[in-house]
């Protein structure tokens, strides 16, 4: 049935949510910031690199995480759950740049800002990747779906960095 698939993401994905559990609720608050965080920087490198390597992992990363960032607040919407977890996890939830390293990465070009979004990203991504442990025993499969969609494809983003990042230098 092709309303079950793993690639169905987005408002209609998001309806069907229920059943979230504190830890599945706790894992869309974290993981909506990180996400908008990873679409922003990504929204630098499509403005700044002129890297077509870069280019794609940016558009890819914005491609898969805006729709993810609009099911996860589906999933707190329908579960009447606020957006934010009632205190700023700010710069200690894995990954996540500091607003002077977006500031650098932001004012950053050429193989500088390529370097810069490369490591920024893999320590992104290696975060991401963390957050997903909180939902690893999730009884709901949307929210296990999502956590192990993570996953996949950033651990396989992060090798691409590495082996661009070993280009660039």
């Amino acid at each position: 049935m092709s309303g079950d698939s793993d690639m169905n993401m987005g408002a209609t994905s998001s309806t069907r949510a229920s059943g979230l559990q504190g830890n599945d609720i706790m894992f869309a608050q974290m993981m909506i910031p990180h996400h908008e965080q990873a679409v922003k920087m990504s929204d630098f490198a499509l403005l700044t690199s002129t890297n077509p390597e870069v280019l794609t992992l940016a558009k890819d990363i914005r491609d898969a995480q805006a729709p993810e960032i609009l099911q996860m607040k589906g999933w707190l919407e329908k579960s009447n759950a606020s957006e934010d977890m009632g205190h700023s996890m700010g710069d200690s939830m894995g990954g996540m740049l500091s607003e002077s390293e977006l500031t650098t990465l932001k004012n950053a070009t050429g193989k500088t800002f390529d370097t810069l979004f490369l490591n920024g990203m893999i320590a992104h991504h290696e975060g991401a990747i963390h957050m997903t442990l909180m939902i690893k025993e999730s009884s709901n499969p949307e929210v296990k779906t999502l956590g192990e969609n993570i996953v996949t494809s950033q651990t396989a983003q992060i090798t691409l960095m590495k082996d661009m990042l070993s280009r660039i230098k």
